[in-house]
């Protein structure tokens, strides 16, 4: 089935818009692609009418463009007769935003529409799901602008079961400045699920790494799964619900899903180098780090550099935990880095690794201390804890680190508090393609992110 017009379209109708009802689904999605989005959009009820003084068509077989994608949000009873007419028109892809079906009890219902779709080879995504968010492309997530938090364009894609948590995770996205090329809510996953999803991604030139989150997997079908992701030339993230008895009975009545046992399919995922997230922290911190770095393995050996010790401590102990390795620097290595130091803290500083620059560094320190890392080859990566409180420094420090690591090529990653205040320091560092995290902790799994899942 081609995917290409339902996660790219050019036309779109909305079935299911209500003449007295502004927040209904349907009137959410039409007014919010109509006025927002550059792709063509129409409104169909079987009553017609005007809506907000665009014609209302009584079907999408009555509308004179060729459509890419309807987004239905009728009554699950109606869905049946409304997809036949899509098929009919020759609609190329469907989502299914409508509940009351497998999750439900009414498998009936749901086996009709698949039975419906896989003989007229007619894509659809849910039901029982919001749909797609793609920036500058398309939103048929049925949730009104004013309350949504949006990350911008950018090169991961995220797959999700339920569409509560994908909301969720692009509210961190954002957050975290990570940007995203397509967002897909699969709901009951009737039709196209995961592995399909993945094949298209993996094709898609807008995506660097694609990113899961999954509840469960029919039979047979998570082996497949596993076996494409992990000949997957993109990294592929895995965040999976349902890890403990109550968590599985959770998962079975919000999409009707097999969990199975949560043990066996993370120690598959390790055996074939696929990337686990533990919690949307992980998934969120991965992601960032593998989009700026999709190709890099390190052995995860770590250089830390700071301006306080006590966050270079804090650091040391996360990424021992995590099973990073900081190697202390020999006398030759810390004599060598002492020398690169001005004069006002070549005394005073720590330079054995992890590296305490003092809250008297100034500018250059950090840039000259960044530069002898790169030519260290006991360390693969660069742990920076940048405290743009420090007063030797300037806005404009993330921005020079970065194109030393342009330079170089050595991995950075970089910890800044995320407040706007230091937006243009994190700016820096994020237009040369250095991951930017909101912790200590957060910069450590971007780290360890780095050495795991690539082959």
């Amino acid at each position: 089935m081609n995917l290409a017009p339902m996660l790219a379209p050019k036309t779109l109708a909305v079935i299911g818009v209500s003449a007295g009802n502004d927040r209904h689904p349907a009137n959410v999605i039409f007014s919010k692609n109509q006025l927002r989005y550059p792709l063509a959009t129409y409104a169909v009820n079987v009553k017609g009418g005007l809506l907000d003084g665009e014609e209302v068509f009584s079907s999408v077989s009555a509308i004179p463009t060729a459509i890419d994608l309807a987004v239905i949000a009728v009554r699950s009873a109606y869905v049946p007769a409304v997809l036949a007419d899509c098929i009919s028109a020759r609609v190329k892809s469907a989502i299914i935003i409508s509940g009351g079906f497998s999750e439900s009890g009414h498998d009936e219902l749901q086996d009709k529409l698949v039975s419906m779709a896989t003989q007229a080879d007619f894509p659809f995504i849910g039901p029982n799901c919001l749909g797609i968010y793609s920036p500058g492309v398309v939103d048929t997530f049925f949730l009104p602008a004013e309350r949504m938090v949006q990350p911008a364009a950018g090169d991961v894609a995220l797959v999700s079961q339920s569409g509560g948590v994908l909301v969720d995770l692009l509210v961190k996205f954002a957050v975290e400045g990570v940007g995203i090329s397509s967002a897909v809510s699969i709901g009951n996953k009737a039709l196209i699920r995961e592995l399909q999803l993945l094949e298209f991604f993996e094709a898609d030139p807008r995506t660097r790494v694609i990113a899961f989150y999954v509840e469960g997997f029919a039979r047979d079908e998570g082996r497949a799964f596993v076996r494409k992701a992990a000949r997957s030339r993109k990294p592929v993230i895995v965040l999976k619900a349902g890890k403990t008895d109550a968590g599985s009975r959770a998962v079975a009545s919000h999409t009707a899903s097999l969990a199975g046992d949560y043990r066996v399919f993370s120690a598959v995922l390790a055996q074939h180098g696929i990337i686990e997230a533990r919690n949307e922290l992980e998934l969120v911190s991965f992601c960032e780090a593998l989009s700026c770095y999709p190709e890099t393995v390190i052995k995860g050996r770590v250089g830390i550099i700071s301006g306080s010790g006590g966050h270079g401590a804090m650091a040391v102990d996360v990424c021992v935990s995590s099973g990073l390795i900081v190697p202390r620097f020999g006398d030759v290595v810390q004599q060598t880095l002492r020398q690169t130091l001005s004069d006002n803290i070549r005394a005073i500083a720590s330079v054995a690794n992890p590296v305490d620059l003092t809250g008297s560094a100034a500018e250059n320190d950090f840039i000259a201390a960044v530069e002898a890392f790169c030519t260290i080859p006991d360390i693969d990566c660069i742990l920076l804890l940048m405290l743009p409180y420090l007063p030797g420094i300037s806005s404009d420090l993330g921005a020079r680190l970065g194109k030393v690591f342009r330079r170089h090529g050595k991995p950075l990653v970089a910890y800044v508090p995320h407040i706007e205040k230091y937006r243009m320091l994190i700016d820096g560092f994020e237009l040369n393609r250095v991951p930017v995290a909101s912790s200590i902790e957060s910069a450590v799994h971007m780290t360890r992110v780095l050495g795991r899942g690539r082959q």
